[in-house]
Order: C-alpha cells, then sequence, then structure tokens
C-alpha cells in the first residue's frame, strides 16, 4: 500500500558508472531514496480503521524522542555497522554520534528534531510531510548534495491499494502482500511446493533439504518474474497449485539439483497481477487482525537524516535493479522487470501475512531482514501448521535461507552440527550467520478465544497485551 517510488528524473542507468551498476550509489547518499509512503499508509490506516485520531498515536512517539531512551547493545551494533558511511553527512552524526563517536549502549539517544516533526504530523497529518516543509527541506537537501528528489515528486505521491495474494495450505488459508513485494507470491510459491511433500514424518535434516530446494527454485522465479505490475507482467500461474507440484517433481530427496534459471508458469503472458525494516504483528477482541511490515531498507536507510526534521531517508532504490545481473545489497539479481523508472514501485521482500481456519483468522505474522523474510515466515508457518509447533517454538527454531543466487544455503550458527554436516553431504554448500531475520507473531491460543504472541529472541523483544 505505502511502497515507496523513484524520484521523477530517475532513469534505468543511474547508478551506472564506466558501464557497470554502482550499489554504493543505490545505498548511501542523495540518490539511493525514493519518496516514502509509509507516512500515507499510516494516515489511511487510521483515518479507515482505527479508533484513535493520529495525534493521539504519534504524540507519544515524539515524547520518547524528545525526552530519549537508552540506547540497546543491539541498536548500537547496528549504528556501528554503518558509521562509517554516516559519517559522510553532518545532519546524521549530529543525531546519532556523541563526542565524535557513534552512540553507545546505555547512552541517552535524544532525538528534539525528530519530535518537532511529528509534532508537525499530529498538527498538520500527511500534508505537513508531502506537501509542506518537509518536501522543501528534502528538496533543499537534495540540490546541494546532487540528489534528484524533490518537493513535486512527494507531491505527486500516490497510496495504492492492492488486492492481496491467497492460496490453502494443509486446510489453512493464507493471506499475504503483493506485488511489487515479491514477498507473498513466494511465500505461497513454496508453501504450494511443500505441500506435495509429507513434511512433519521426514526426518529433520531432509525437510530442511526440500525447504531449501523449495526456496531455490522459487527465488529463480522471483529474480526473472518479479516487478511492480503496473510496469510489468507478473504471472498469477506463480501461486497455482499445478506449478508448485510441477516444481516439486523437480526436488530430489537424496542431493541437490541445479536450477540454471526460472520456470514457466501457466498463462504466464495473460492471467497477471495488477494494480531497517520493522514488523509488528496485532490482534483485539474486536475481530481486528494486523501484519504490518515497515522499512526504510537497510539499517539506516541511505545514512542521511534531512537537516532540522530528523528523519531518516529510505535507501530503497537498491531494491530496483541497478542493472540487470547486478546484486544488490542482500545479494539478489534482478532482471528487466524491476529495472529502474519514474513512478514505478521497486520490489521487496515483505511478507506480512494473516492465516485464517474457515474464514476466522488464526496466525498473523512477518518479519524483518531482506530476502531472508521470506524464509522466515515459511519456516514459522511450517513450524506451526506442519510441526504443530507454538508461535514461541517456531520463532525459536534454526533458520535457514536459500536465495538461487548466490547457490549457497545460509543456515543459522545454532544449528546442529549433525545437521549442518548432512545437508553438505547432500550438496549444499553452507554458508553460516548468527541470525536469519528478525520476526514477529500473535496467534490464536489453545482455547481459541485468546491470544498468544511471541517476539523472537534473536532481536529481545517482547510480546505484550493491554
Amino acid at each position: 500500500m505505502g511502497v515507496k517510488w523513484p524520484p521523477s528524473a530517475a532513469t534505468r542507468d543511474m547508478f551506472v558508472r564506466n558501464g557497470k551498476g554502482d550499489i554504493q550509489l543505490s545505498q548511501t547518499g542523495p540518490l539511493a531514496s525514493g519518496v516514502p509512503g509509509e507516512m500515507a499508509a499510516f494516515e489511511f490506516a487510521v483515518r479507515h480503521y482505527g479508533k484513535k485520531t493520529l495525534a493521539q498515536l504519534i504524540l507519544p512517539a515524539a515524547d520518547l524522542a524528545q525526552h530519549g531512551f537508552e540506547v540497546s547493545a543491539s541498536y548500537a551494533q547496528a549504528l556501528k555497522s554503518v558509521s562509517k558511511n554516516m559519517a559522510q553527512f553532518k545532519s546524521s552524526t549530529a543525531v546519532f554520534f556523541q563526542n565524535g563517536s557513534p552512540v553507545r549502549a546505555g547512552q541517552i539517544l535524544r532525538q528534539p528534531e525528530l519530535a518537532g516533526t511529528y509534532r508537525a504530523i499530529a498538527a498538520q497529518g500527511s500534508d505537513w510531510f508531502y506537501h509542506g516543509l518537509f518536501a522543501q527541506a528534502v528538496e533543499t537537501w537534495m540540490r546541494a548534495n546532487g540528489g534528484l528528489l524533490t518537493a513535486a515528486d512527494f507531491a505527486h505521491y500516490r497510496l495504492e491499494l492492492r488486492e492481496p495474494v491467497a492460496s490453502s495450505y494443509r486446510g489453512y488459508e493464507v493471506v499475504s502482500f503483493p506485488p511489487p513485494s515479491s514477498g507473498g507470491v513466494h511465500v505461497l510459491e513454496i508453501l504450494n511446493i511443500l505441500e506435495n511433500f509429507d513434511l512433519k514424518k521426514m526426518e529433520e535434516v531432509t525437510r530442511l533439504h526440500v525447504m531449501a530446494e523449495a526456496m531455490k527454485l522459487a527465488f529463480a522465479d522471483r529474480a526473472y518474474w518479479l516487478g511492480d505490475p503496473d510496469f510489468v507482467n507478473v504471472p498469477r500461474g506463480l501461486i497455482t497449485k499445478t506449478y508448485a507440484a510441477s516444481l516439486a517433481q523437480k526436488i530430489n530427496l537424496d542431493h541437490t539439483t541445479p536450477v540454471p534459471s526460472h520456470g514457466l508458469p501457466p498463462d504466464s503472458q495473460t492471467d497477471l497481477f495488477k494494480k531497517h525494516t520493522t514488523h509488528f504483528s496485532v490482534a483485539d477482541e474486536a475481530g481486528n487482525w494486523v501484519a504490518c511490515t515497515a522499512t526504510v531498507n537497510t539499517t539506516f536507510g541511505s545514512k542521511v537524516v534531512i537537516p532540522g526534521t530528523g528523519i531518516v531517508m529510505n535507501d530503497q532504490m537498491d531494491d530496483f535493479s541497478v542493472q540487470p545481473g547486478v546484486p544488490n545489497t542482500f545479494g539478489l539479481v534482478g532482471g528487466e522487470a524491476n529495472a529502474i523508472a519514474p513512478g514505478k514501485r521497486p520490489l521487496s521482500s515483505m511478507s506480512p501475512t494473516i492465516v485464517f481456519k474457515e474464514g476466522r483468522p488464526m496466525i498473523a505474522l512477518g518479519a524483518a531482514g531482506g530476502p531472508k523474510i521470506i524464509s522466515a515466515v515459511l519456516q514459522e508457518l511450517v513450524g506451526m501448521l506442519d510441526l504443530g509447533m507454538t508461535p514461541e517454538a517456531a520463532l525459536a527454531a534454526p533458520r535457514i535461507h536459500q536465495q538461487w543466487s548466490p547457490d549457497e544455503l545460509v543456515v543459522e550458527k545454532k544449528l546442529s552440527a549433525t545437521l549442518k554436516e548432512e545437508l553438505a553431504r547432500r550438496g549444499h554448500k553452507i554458508q553460516e550467520l548468527n541470525a536469519v531475520a528478525v520476526s514477529q507473531i500473535v496467534a490464536r491460543g489453545a482455547s481459541g478465544t485468546n491470544f498468544v504472541g511471541a517476539a523472537d529472541p534473536r532481536a529481545g523483544g517482547t510480546a505484550e497485551g493491554w
């Protein structure tokens, strides 16, 4: 709904230098940002579905920004990891550095300019953001620093309402985020592939192997087929059971299978979809269920804070194909379907998902973590729907990730050595990471009348009821 879009002056080769795509330009600095859509999306949601006003919801955040909060170890580490790039921008170091260094764990981070921004939005709504002082401040900074975004780009931003994607799985209905996110399409595509296997009866290594092979097949499709459906053909056949069954037949239970290219879903030209990440999942006694994912893309986005506002700009332009065949910051390779064009929305991996049983919502979930969002949501669904895990157990289970290119299997370090050895024996090239994505889940409890919430242990959050 509130996906970002590029400047009107953007061109397909805007990041190409000396014949090669330069991902530094798409990830850091003035060319990396698109017009943020989050403000429009939140205001729409409050107006159409909320009981409180936007001002009531945002003013507590203004107070928090004004008075500050104690920086956690994970926040400090994230900031430190991008501090070299952030140091290029005085307006950014003025907010996030203290005594010449990025704020450390235990220090208090106060953001009075951001508090002023929130209060202005509380008073004037999104007009201040898209048609007022913020849009003008962005244009002023961009003109001075070689960027393309203008106040007119903000004024022309439009919110798009799109039909979610849906499919069945083991007797449940799974509803997820549509293109231009690839997340929902490929969560469903992989689930449809896995439905051809009895995952519950498999030994764990075989189950992980099959899931990895299914991920690989889906991500090969992502690289070729996925883009903004207002600009390119995105076939609905990707989430059909018949196409999934044909892909499932390619999976060898004993060894990896090469996937040289994308598949060819049925009716690929006629049956089409048309018109630093945070996720939260919420349910209430009135029957409202929300799975919401918001992002500035990578850690601290473009590393640019617009002076006087406290707002960190996104680096969403890196979600486009900087150049066909050139991987982005997440190693994802895109093609012509995701090439840059004015007014076109970039491909993402956001996968906010709600699961229904006989028309009744049962689970809301999603994740942060680039393309690893897809594999995290997938594995949590398998954990709960196939293996009978609680949300807490599904979140805690070790995760894997296979995105076709590079052709390697990412596994969390806590996965047992035996499983890693067995997966390697089946042909997987193992790459270890401390964590694969961060996720949050809310679900119905065993009684069917209460709610159970679970926060990912990888991030130290909590699940709260009120």
